[in-house]
This record gives C-alpha cells, sequence and structure tokens, in this order.
C-alpha cells in the first residue's frame, strides 16, 4: 500500500503545472511567473475566436458604410452595410476593371468614339459577370456580401443593359454602313458618329450612363478605402 502511494505521489508530482506565480521580492516589487501552457492556451483560444467570425461569420467587420443609390442613379434606397475583407476584394476587382477601361471614365465625345466606348462596356459586363460568379456561394448567405453583389447585378441590368439594348446594335449597323460612303472616306470616326440621325438623343442617354458608372466607381473606392 505504501509503494502504490509513493508512485501517486511521483506521478502527482510529474504532472504539477503551476500556471501562474506571483511573488514578492526583496525590493517590494510583484512578480508574475504565468506558465507557458497558459500563453498557448490564450494563443488558441484568440484564433479559434478569430477563425469564426472570419469563416463561420464571413469575414472580419469594418466600420458602417451607406451607399446611396439614388447618387447612381438605380432606385432611392440607402444601403448600410459593414464590408468585411470579402466583400472589399469583390469591390476591388471591379474598381480596377472600372478604373482601367473607358467605362468608369469621363466620355468625350468630341475625341472618343462610340463604337468603342460600346466595346469597352460590353468587356466589363462580361467581366463583371465573372467576377460575380466566382464569389463563393456561401458568402451570399452574409446580407452585406449579398447586398453589394446585388449591387452590381443592378448596375449591369438597370444601368447598361438598357442603353445596350436600345441603341447598340442600330448604332453599329448604321455607323458600318457609313464608312463605306464615299462621302464618309475622308472623316474621322468622330465626324462621322455626329450625323447619326438620332445622335442628340443617343448621346444624352449615353451621357447618363457614363455619369452613373463614374459614381458606381467612386462608390467602389470608397468601400475599398472604408475601415
Amino acid at each position: 500500500m505504501a509503494l502504490e502511494e509513493l508512485k501517486a505521489d511521483e506521478i502527482a508530482e510529474k504532472v504539477d503545472v503551476t500556471l501562474l506565480t506571483i511573488a514578492l521580492g526583496e525590493d517590494f516589487n510583484i512578480k508574475f511567473d504565468i506558465s507557458l501552457y497558459v500563453i498557448l492556451l490564450g494563443a488558441l483560444v484568440l484564433i479559434v475566436l478569430l477563425a469564426y467570425k472570419h469563416i463561420w461569420r464571413g469575414g472580419l467587420s469594418f466600420r458602417t458604410f451607406e451607399i446611396d443609390e439614388a447618387e447612381i442613379g438605380l432606385g432611392n434606397q440607402k444601403l448600410k452595410l459593414k464590408p468585411n475583407l470579402v466583400d472589399k476584394q469583390i469591390a476591388y476587382k471591379i474598381w480596377v476593371e472600372l478604373s482601367t477601361r473607358k467605362i468608369g471614365l469621363p466620355i468625350d465625345l468630341e475625341n472618343d468614339v462610340v463604337t468603342e466606348v460600346y466595346d469597352s462596356w460590353y468587356t466589363f459586363f462580361a467581366v463583371t459577370r465573372e467576377l460575380i460568379k466566382e464569389v463563393p456561394v456561401a458568402m451570399f448567405k452574409r446580407e452585406d456580401t449579398a447586398k453589394i453583389i446585388g449591387l452590381s447585378i443592378d448596375i449591369l441590368n438597370e444601368g447598361l443593359r438598357p442603353h445596350l439594348t436600345t441603341w447598340q446594335a442600330k448604332y453599329r449597323r448604321w455607323f458600318d454602313s457609313q464608312l463605306t460612303e464615299q462621302d464618309n472616306k475622308n472623316l474621322s470616326p468622330q465626324e462621322i458618329q455626329v450625323k447619326y440621325p438620332d445622335y442628340g438623343r443617343l448621346r444624352v442617354d449615353l451621357m447618363k450612363v457614363n455619369s452613373s458608372l463614374i459614381k458606381y466607381r467612386e462608390v467602389m473606392r470608397k468601400l475599398i478605402s472604408n475601415g
């Protein structure tokens, strides 16, 4: 029996771990000695909490950001959200597309060619659609991410599509035919395009869409820098 008690004491001594020691030094300074186990446990808990918030809750949230749809010409709602890292990545990709193509910059029809503007718009439409498709399905469960995706889809369907549907096909057909006209052989594309029979209405609608896209680009820029 004594032998068994001795072994038990030896085992207890081996597994005994002091988690926290507080001592009073000779100079009356209080000294803390924290076990490495406590530090590792605290780090593990912090990692688990961050992982939960970042993965299962859709990412780390930042300060509130408001999007006024009226400013972009899409409606009268004001979207309030707290963009996370995924949201910012989506906004960044869209902002890059808007900033590196004519679509997000002011149009100057004295120097810009309408068909080239349409080419840029069409490419942006396709690229943005692919960017949206790349967003993981799980992220759509997060309300704020869904709002940003919804806004981007509205830009395509309510901003770009109506103008392209109304004007692009018939304008391109007319413009291509004018390029072969003998009277236009010495004219620049910019000089030819102003001869379009309904150029005034096309121009007004074109500039309206351009204004909305510029504001949309600014919203994406602010969303990226929010935090």
